[in-house]
């Protein structure tokens, strides 16, 4: 089947969502990154891997965490950085998300980190650059997060040594979380036996039950005898009228 992400060699071109990757793929993603660790507790915390390239954080949606922590990883790997600042680019003038891209293309840039409120952004960019350049979604609506579902493949990994003959409960907004579905894909290639969701109906997609979870409405029900509990805020901005009788009844 083909993979959008992948090169004719089956290497990562882009890092578009978890859905795709193999178990085999995800693991080596984990000890690279692992690899990485002690760079941070040097006094100089870098090394040459990007030196020369250019990469660009392109966030159409407002971040602190996200994409300060992307501008870190990219300047301890020796690599120039552009923060666009969406709000005062030509966007304003109504530039599309492919002539922004374009620009900077041709301004020699080489990889783009983008976040996008609609779904599907960073395959559609990802499909109309040529091969020498590279996407990494850092977000893309309610749909993927493929980096903080690895970050938190990575964090249970480093606490639980592995995956096998754990139970993982996700408690929360999972209708409007793309890190929810990032997370269900990633524990699912990596083997966890039994993940479920918890949240109220409304706080649920319909049949979420076919991406191989279980459903619990009760958060004592659903946390019973579980190995790891990942949180989930309530998204405000995604929601589309009175969807909780109140935030504080829920929490």
């Amino acid at each position: 089947m083909f993979n959008p992400q992948l090169n004719n060699k089956g290497n990562l071109n882009h890092l578009l969502s978890i859905e795709g990757l193999s178990k085999e793929k995800i693991i080596q993603i984990l000890d690279t990154a692992e690899s990485f660790l002690k760079i941070g507790e040097r006094d100089v915390k870098k090394v040459p891997i990007l030196r020369g390239k250019t990469v660009c954080n392109v966030f159409f949606e407002n971040s602190t965490r996200t994409r300060t922590t992307f501008e870190i990883a990219a300047k301890r790997l020796s690599a120039d950085v552009i923060n666009l600042n969406v709000a005062t680019s030509s966007q304003s003038k109504g530039e599309t998300v492919l002539d922004t891209i374009n620009n900077l293309i041709a301004m020699n840039a080489d990889i783009f980190v983008v976040r996008h409120s609609s779904s599907g952004a960073a395959h559609f960019i990802a499909s109309h650059v040529k091969p020498n350049i590279h996407i990494i979604n850092a977000g893309d609506g309610n749909h993927s997060h493929p980096t903080q579902g690895l970050l938190d493949a990575f964090t249970i990994r480093k606490y639980k040594t592995n995956f096998n003959n754990l139970k993982v409960a996700i408690v929360g907004d999972i209708l409007n979380s793309r890190v929810a579905r990032s997370n269900i894909h990633a524990l699912n290639i990596l083997g966890v036996p039994e993940i479920r969701v918890i949240a109220p109906k409304t706080l649920l997609p319909d049949e979420i039950e076919k991406l191989g979870v279980h459903v619990f409405y009760d958060v004592d029900k659903g946390l019973k005898d579980v190995d790891v509990i990942m949180m989930l805020r309530i998204q405000n901005e995604r929601m589309d009228g009175i969807m909780l009788p109140s935030q504080r009844r829920v929490l």
